[in-house]
């Protein structure tokens, strides 16, 4: 995973937030083992006590679960996880709306336009 932490939001959140990312995008695909708390942590440059209140918070919204003695893993509810990706992506809808908005941009104005910029990808 990219870990990159800033000091202008709560390291906790940003945690889970490349967590969650890694999980939608398949990185760390549904039902595989996370690495420990103690190598997360250290993967990240953040204190354990950090990366276990990220942790904990991914469990209680359902994209991890533990299992005693085996360790964190992430959710097999592919629904779930599908859910997560469109909800993340409907976030980066919103603010790419948003800053075409600010430029004088419609929301059609906005799409014909990324339907050229896809056009031009090709």
């Amino acid at each position: 995973m990219q870990w990159n932490l800033s000091d202008d939001r709560p390291i906790y959140v940003q945690l889970m937030e490349t967590i969650t990312l890694a999980i939608t995008s398949g990185e760390l695909p549904a039902g595989s083992r996370l690495p420990s708390v103690r190598d997360l942590a250290a993967e990240a440059g953040v204190n354990p006590n950090t990366m276990q209140r990220a942790l904990a918070e991914l469990e209680r919204s359902g994209l991890l679960y533990s299992q005693r003695t085996a360790g964190r893993f992430v959710t097999d509810q592919a629904a779930q996880i599908t859910e997560k990706r469109t909800e993340l992506a409907m976030e980066q809808i919103r603010v790419f709306l948003s800053a075409m908005q600010d430029m004088g941009y419609t929301a059609e104005q906005a799409l014909e336009l990324t339907r050229r910029a896809i056009r031009e990808e090709k």
